[in-house]
């Protein structure tokens, strides 16, 4: 289910103009779901699957500490790569059986 929440959050990206530079981003300390680029800036996306909100939606389960996560994975992720430039976070929460709703917001 996973991959294909990111799959649909990756071409959600694609169509409003994000290039897709990696998917499933591990390390043995981190992991991004989904690192995109648009107009010189990274974005580390996480991606949260529900097939129905009786759970709570997928932004609920994003707190503090995982964006502390996310934060610590992004600066990985820049060293790793060389990366100085700017960067964001951004979190896609995707719905429906077939993985049709999606809805991606800034959280930095």
């Amino acid at each position: 289910m996973g991959q294909l929440a990111e799959a649909a959050v990756a071409d959600y990206l694609l169509q409003r103009g994000y290039e897709t530079v990696a998917r499933n981003w591990k390390t043995p300390a981190c992991e991004i779901d989904l690192v995109a680029k648009k107009d010189d800036v990274i974005y580390f996306v996480e991606v949260k699957y529900r097939s129905s909100e009786t759970q709570g939606g997928g932004f609920d389960y994003i707190g503090p500490q995982k964006l502390k996560q996310m934060n610590f994975a992004a600066r990985v992720w820049a060293q790793n790569n060389r990366y100085g430039g700017d960067y964001q976070l951004l979190a896609a929460e995707v719905g429906g059986l077939n993985y049709e709703n999606v809805e991606v917001i800034e959280l930095s």
